[in-house]
């Protein structure tokens, strides 16, 4: 299995493909069955480290309200 911080370059990576206003949440940023095959611990660590990147960044991608099953959303801005 792919190293968790290797998992938060995939995803890092992978937003250069989203586009401007468009709201997302980390597992977006994978395919389903990938996604599923990460074990939960290094998803919720993902999620974590993820937020902490945009965080500190100020770049380009805010974090935004969460959902109901208190999943971090994220909004790309210019």
């Amino acid at each position: 299995m792919t190293d968790v911080n290797e998992l938060l370059e995939i995803a890092i990576k992978e937003t250069e493909n989203l586009m401007h206003n468009e709201r997302f949440l980390v597992k977006d940023l994978f395919k389903g069955y990938e996604w599923n095959r990460i074990p939960r611990n290094d998803r919720l660590l993902l999620g974590t480290l993820f937020l902490s990147y945009v965080n500190k960044t100020n770049g380009k991608i805010q974090a935004i309200e969460k959902t109901s099953s208190k999943q971090q959303k994220y909004k790309v801005m210019l």
